[in-house]
């Protein structure tokens, strides 16, 4: 049954779907905990339903699921409700990674990951999304401040989650057994060794996992 949980720190409003269950309860402890409020479904017309009524700033979707997978939810929320949403799976074949980069998700996480990985993915997902809807909306109106200490800097905010880094991650993951550390390592190493932007090469990589897609699928 779907449920709703809040905390009285809100940083957000996140719909979670997953449709095993220990994994979703473990999610929405950790995020509720975390400060998020969470609305929680195990199937995607639950999911689908509840994205309609409660409008969340972000979804977390499973992908393979039985009934609608995460795809079909993540295809909704795309063209219907405009919610941004990002994916934890255990699977990162060549298929689905291309999959999840043509629908455009925030973030990609492969399985297993402690929910303390998953938290600061998700505080990076929302920075982003509060980042782009400010620079969205027209600038406000100054106001009179007294200026900070010297003593005290200001707070840098979190960058923002770069999708086709995520998911190069995800497939170093799958690929080599690595954490999700030490596959960003990697890939920063590489990039380094071929002296490109990490995002470049984060893209040729999935350029070459397309690649073989396609291959496949001839």
């Amino acid at each position: 049954m779907p449920r709703c949980w809040r905390h009285a720190l809100n940083k957000g409003r996140i719909l979670v779907v997953d449709d095993n269950r220990l994994v979703l309860a473990t999610l929405t402890d950790g995020l509720t905990e975390a400060g998020y409020e969470v609305i929680d479904a195990d199937n995607g017309d639950d999911a689908i339903l509840l994205a309609r009524e409660h409008r969340p700033d972000l979804a977390l979707l499973d992908i393979r699921m039985e009934g609608k997978s995460g795809f079909d939810v993540a295809e909704y929320l795309r063209s219907a409700c405009r919610i941004p949403f990002m994916f934890l799976s255990a699977f990162s074949d060549d298929e689905t990674v291309a999959q999840v980069r043509a629908l455009g998700a925030v973030d990609y996480l492969v399985k297993p990951l402690d929910i303390r990985q998953i938290v600061p993915a998700v505080d990076a997902a929302f920075a982003s999304i509060d980042a782009q809807r400010g620079s969205a909306a027209p600038p406000a109106p100054p106001v009179a401040s007294a200026p900070l200490p010297a003593a005290l800097p200001q707070q840098a905010t979190p960058p923002a989650p770069d999708p086709s880094v995520s998911m190069a991650v995800g497939v170093l993951m799958h690929r080599y057994s690595l954490t999700r550390a030490d596959a960003l390592s990697r890939l920063q190493r590489q990039a380094a060794s071929e002296q490109r932007a990490l995002h470049d090469q984060a893209e040729r990589l999935l350029a070459a996992v397309e690649c073989l897609a396609g291959s496949a699928n001839e």
